[in-house]
Parts: C-alpha cells; structure tokens; sequence
C-alpha cells in the first residue's frame, strides 16, 4: 500500500491551475541588470515587465565557460535559453533549456528573487 500511495505521489503535475502562463524571456530593452552566480554558475538576467524599474521576471542560465577580458570584464558563454525563471512569485524550471513552450514546471511556489544575496547593497532600498 506504501508503495502505491508514493507512486501516485510522484505522477501529481508540478504545474498547477493556481498559475498564470510563464511569459516569454522579454526583450533586452526591459532588462534591469544581470549578475553572475559563481557557486551555482549561473548567468542571471533581471527584467521589469511593467517598466517601473521593479524586478519582476528573472532568468537563469547556466554558463559553460567563464573568463575575463583583456581590460577585465566579464564573459560569459551560456545556454540559449534559461533553466530557471523567477515570475509571479514562483520559480519555474525548465530541465530541456528549450525556451518559454508550455514544458516548463513549477519548480518552487510562494518565492522571490532574492537580490540581496547578490547585491546586500540593496538592502533597504539603497542604491548600489
């Protein structure tokens, strides 16, 4: 009996009716800032949907190689397409990186982006 209740455990969709249709990765023209996660080699895109200036869409994308330029900037060579997305206060996972197509799953429901880990600047509103 266990193993019966754990099985149909496991076939329960992660994505739910509760959530609106992840948008499409938006233009470059509404990214905010982006950011480099060395511990879990991502390449992180931050958006304002609304153009207020607010993050409201994040993505992710992992980076196969990573170097510095002659004057010392970064480069990143990436995955087309994301991993993760941040919108609507869930975190999306798409395991194909095959883009925005309906196959994406909802990886972790009632959370934010938490850009103080990046950037404890922010932290209470200031200005990095």
């Amino acid at each position: 009996m266990r193993t019966l209740l754990m099985a149909s455990l496991l076939i329960v969709p992660a994505h739910t009716a509760s959530h609106g249709v992840l948008p499409v990765e938006p233009e470059l023209t509404t990214r905010l800032d982006e950011l480099y996660d060395h511990e879990a080699r991502l390449f992180i895109m931050l958006y304002s949907l609304k153009g207020n200036g607010q993050v409201d869409y994040v993505t992710g994308r992992l980076v196969q190689e990573y170097a510095r330029s002659n004057y010392g900037n970064p480069l990143y060579q990436t995955e087309d397409q994301p991993l993760f997305y941040w919108w609507d206060h869930t975190m999306w996972n798409d395991p194909e990186q095959d883009g925005v197509n309906g196959n994406e799953r909802v990886y972790q429901e009632n959370i934010d982006f938490d850009i103080l880990r990046y950037k404890p600047c922010a932290f209470n509103g200031q200005p990095c």
